[in-house]
C-alpha cells in the first residue's frame, strides 16, 4: 500500500478545531493600565527647569528668574547648588519637539547619575 491515508489526520484536526473554538471565548484578555498625563493638584513651591533648546544648548531656570545658560558637564553641580541641600525640589526637563530624543535622555541621565531624586518631563497639551 503506497498511499497515505488522510482520514485519521483530518479527524484529529477537526477535533482540535472544535476544542479551540469552544475554549477561545473562555480565555480572558489581559488589561494593561497605561499611565496618563494629568494635572497636578498643586505646583511645588520651588521648581528647577532645565530647558533644552533647539540648538541642544542647556539653560537652567529657577522660579521667577531668567534662564541661565550652562554646559552639560556643569548641569549636575548647578542643579545641586540651586536645590541648596533640599533634595525634594523637583527638576523639570522641557524641550521643543524638534530636539533630538537623545539630548533629553542625556540630560536626564546626567541628573540621575548626580543623585537628583525628582526628575520629570514637561508636557504641554496641544490645543487640537
Amino acid at each position: 500500500m503506497n498511499e497515505i491515508n488522510m482520514v485519521p489526520f483530518i479527524d484529529v484536526m477537526l477535533v482540535l478545531l472544535i476544542i479551540f473554538m469552544v475554549t477561545a471565548p473562555l480565555i480572558t484578555t489581559g488589561v494593561v493600565d497605561l499611565p496618563s498625563v494629568g494635572r497636578a493638584a498643586q505646583r511645588a513651591p520651588q521648581v528647577l527647569e532645565v530647558i533644552v533648546g533647539t540648538d541642544e544648548k542647556l539653560r537652567l531656570k529657577a522660579d521667577g528668574q531668567d534662564p541661565v545658560p550652562l554646559a552639560l558637564n556643569q548641569l549636575a553641580v548647578r542643579v545641586r547648588q540651586a536645590q541648596a541641600g533640599n533634595e525634594d525640589v523637583p527638576v523639570v526637563i522641557s524641550a521643543d519637539r524638534s530636539v533630538r530624543y537623545e539630548s533629553v535622555v542625556r540630560v536626564m541621565d546626567t541628573l540621575q547619575r548626580a543623585g537628583v531624586k525628582r526628575v520629570g518631563l514637561s508636557v504641554k497639551q496641544s490645543g487640537n
